[in-house]
């Protein structure tokens, strides 16, 4: 059976002009429940991430400073939401819950996380929402346990992953590949091992066709044995801060690509949902609720 890692916190309340991107977290888990895709059964809570692991991949003054709610307000700023223990505690359980999936898909094929994905946070700082870097941490945990031998992270937000690429850029052991947005969020982009820059007004069909060009030349020539997976939803058309014509179909085709080509080569997967900010949450939820139900299907 497939798990899937989820707490109460990951919808934790903000305040008023932070609650929307929170929405989400909460109402996946109740769509996937009320259509009979899952069952209380795949469902588990994570406990908080140890320091011992977070500091594997995290400076330890960064991490410090976030426990003692001593970050600037320039920093609060990049990060995009106000510090606050509760928020700190929320970073640490999703950390372990993209392990805890991780560890699980190693023996049943894939696990997925109803949040994760944090992929702007660096070693010393974080951005874009992201205080903790859940895929690097988890990738470094993996290797150093000698879980895997190399790791092949997936970004397919419409963000590019740029805390996760330096985190990584001296490891020969991962290998990042980012199809992200050319002038979208951060303006400053890292060096991916691969980035296949997108234009505005890229279409599904577009998309798919460089994501089906690209994911298995990098899985021939790396050969990894285990795959992270980052399954944005801002790739949608109808996303306020995506610029790409992506449908609906096409989001839940590129996660079709994505799971059948790593189950044929039997490469576990471990899943996180990366970003979504379409006004009318409903789309949201549905885009990645698919991302679900096609796990369910392929590896339940």
């Amino acid at each position: 059976m497939i798990k899937i890692a989820f707490d109460p916190i990951y919808a934790h309340p903000l305040p008023e002009n932070h609650r929307f991107p929170m929405l989400k977290y909460e109402l996946i888990p109740q769509q996937l429940l009320h259509e009979g895709t899952c069952t209380s059964d795949h469902f588990f809570k994570p406990s908080p991430c140890e320091a011992s692991v977070i500091l594997s991949t995290h400076d330890e003054a960064y991490y410090k400073r976030l426990l003692a709610q001593q970050l600037s307000p320039s920093e609060q700023r990049k990060i995009g939401f106000p510090q606050s223990p509760e928020l700190v505690k929320r970073e640490l359980v999703i950390t372990q819950g993209t392990i805890d999936i991780a560890l699980h898909a190693l023996k049943h094929g894939a696990g997925l996380n109803v949040a994760g994905g944090t992929h702007h946070a660096f070693a010393e700082r974080g951005e874009g929402f992201c205080l903790l870097n859940d895929m690097a941490i988890a990738a470094n945990y993996l290797l150093k346990n000698k879980f895997c031998r190399k790791i092949l992270i997936i970004d397919l937000d419409v963000h590019q992953g740029n805390g996760t690429a330096k985190l990584m850029e001296n490891n020969p052991q991962v290998f990042t590949f980012s199809m992200h947005g050319r002038t979208n969020y951060p303006f400053h982009k890292e060096q991916s091992d691969l980035d296949v820059e997108l234009e505005n007004g890229t279409t599904g069909e577009t998309y798919l066709a460089l994501l089906a060009e690209h994911l298995p030349k990098i899985i021939e020539s790396f050969q990894p044995d285990f795959a992270f997976y980052l399954a944005g939803v801002d790739i949608l058309n109808t996303d306020k801060f995506g610029r790409l014509e992506v449908s609906l179909a096409d989001c839940k085709q590129r996660d079709e690509v994505v799971f059948k080509t790593l189950k044929t080569l039997e490469i576990p997967v471990a899943v996180a949902l990366g970003g979504g900010y379409s006004p009318d949450v409903n789309d949201i939820v549905e885009a990645h609720c698919n991302t679900f139900r096609l796990a369910v299907d392929l590896f339940d």
